[in-house]
């Protein structure tokens, strides 16, 4: 059993904790914040970015990045970018509460969290998150830095590409694409081909000014 920190202290990395314990896959050694947030569910405190050279030196090189906002993913690139640089690895963190079926790949860094379903031929790009009870069906595209958001379904054939957001119980249907860096709001409904960047909301989705 491999060592792994999380990166960072808040809500998403809470639940990421969980994941990973239940999980047996890994041992936590703690984890890494801005700010001490004391122990998280008996994990502890390693302190701030400027500990990750001290942490790789010690053993410790599996890393997971517990930060899940939805307006930080430059954030979390530059967090990978760096940790990669000092030798840090991102294995797949996939709840052993959710459903992966045949014929489905998974990339590095990617989170699936508890009760999410990914169906057979799905593909999902890197350091990607499905959350809580999300469904991804059968021969959908995810890009990479990408969120699917509690509750969110992806129908059949659905392609959503790299740093797009699909908000909590949003529906795209079936073989619809959604181009990058896009935020589909919470409780959407995409009937037809997103091409442009910005924000959707609504049933059907319209791009707001």
């Amino acid at each position: 059993m491999g060592k792994i920190i999380v990166i960072g202290g808040g809500g998403h990395a809470k639940v990421l904790i969980s994941v990973i314990k239940k999980s047996l896959q890994f041992e936590l050694a703690g984890y890494v914040d801005i700010n001490d947030q004391g122990e998280i569910l008996g994990v502890k405190y390693l302190g701030n970015d400027s500990k990750l050279d001290e942490i790789f030196s010690k053993g410790v090189m599996n890393a997971a990045i517990g930060i899940g906002q939805i307006n930080v993913t430059q954030k979390r690139i530059n967090v990978v970018e760096n940790m990669k640089n000092i030798g840090f690895t991102f294995p797949p963190i996939i709840s052993i509460d959710a459903t992966v079926n045949e014929d489905v790949l998974i990339g590095e860094g990617t989170q699936i969290l508890d009760g999410a379903v990914i169906n057979s031929g799905t593909r999902i790009g890197r350091f990607s998150i499905i959350n809580t009870k999300a469904t991804v069906e059968h021969d959908c595209k995810v890009g990479s830095f990408c969120h699917i958001a509690t509750g969110a379904v992806l129908s059949g054939g659905v392609e959503v590409d790299d740093f797009s957001m699909i908000g909590s119980n949003a529906v795209i249907v079936q073989y619809k694409k959604i181009t990058s860096n896009c935020m589909i709001g919470a409780g959407a409904v995409v009937t037809k081909d997103i091409t442009a960047e910005g924000v959707y909301v609504g049933n059907p989705a319209r791009q707001t000014k």
